[in-house]
């Protein structure tokens, strides 16, 4: 018997609605609860569902927002402005070597994460809750180290914690919110510096051109190539990656 594509997600509603329904009959399926007052609350068996299914559906943007990507994926835009080629770095391209860079700088956050908040979990040793707690210590810790005071205090007033005088105490949005706002105040830092000499060589050739009175001449012709034996030259990707990696801060 064939399941064709399109049957695919009446399957796997009907698959999600008989476990709920056996573990609402069983009343097993305890992955969230909630503090109150000091007080444990527990959420029944659809609200965890719906709070998971939520939180699978925004996986994709958190993990990205907590890790260095943004910060990779823009400068790398930003490269590609400079040197003019829309066409010849594809979006696909920019965003693979973004993630494979964040991978690497990512790899012993999550070597931390996956040893001391999954592994427990997957061996039934601590509970979902417990592993999300856990899990939370050493992204914070990175965000900490990428965060810029500034920022930080400034979504703390925002966000009513301006009297919380440890940074590791704000809550865990307050930390996500700065840690963004730093990195992208840093990746347009960055993307400057790279930017500088690209417009150096625009300026130029556009000069050069008025002087000899080529204004039919459309500078981009000629100051491509001579921005790219520049960069070759100078072997501008690994000084660029260089520079990425190594702006990270240690947490």
């Amino acid at each position: 018997m064939r399941l064709s594509w399109s049957a695919l997600p009446l399957a796997l509603s009907t698959a999600l609605l008989l476990t709920v329904q056996d573990a609402t009959a069983a009343d097993s399926l305890k992955l969230l609860s909630a503090n109150a007052g000091g007080t444990p609350v527990d959420f029944t068996v659809k609200t965890q569902i719906l709070i998971v299914m939520t939180l699978l559906g925004l996986l994709p943007v958190l993990v990205l927002m907590m890790t260095s990507f943004t910060r990779f994926v823009i400068v790398l835009s930003l490269l590609r402005q400079a040197l003019g080629l829309q066409q010849g770095l594809p979006n696909r391209l920019v965003t693979g070597v973004a993630l494979i860079l964040t991978l690497l700088v990512m790899r012993p956050v999550g070597l931390e994460v996956w040893n001391k908040a999954m592994l427990p979990f997957d061996q039934d040793k601590i509970t979902m809750q417990q592993a999300l707690d856990v899990a939370q210590q050493p992204i914070s810790r990175f965000m900490l180290a990428q965060t810029n005071k500034n920022a930080l205090a400034q979504i703390a007033k925002l966000s009513g914690e301006d009297k919380i005088a440890r940074p590791q105490d704000h809550s865990f949005a307050v930390k996500l919110a700065a840690f963004v706002l730093s990195e992208l105040k840093t990746a347009f830092q960055i993307g400057c510096m790279l930017f500088i000499p690209f417009l150096v060589i625009d300026l130029v050739v556009s000069s050069v051109l008025m002087a000899m009175g080529m204004m039919m001449l459309s500078p981009l012709v000629i100051s491509l190539p001579l921005k790219l034996l520049m960069f070759v030259l100078v072997d501008g990707w690994s000084l660029t990656v260089n520079t990425l990696v190594t702006s990270i801060q240690a947490y």
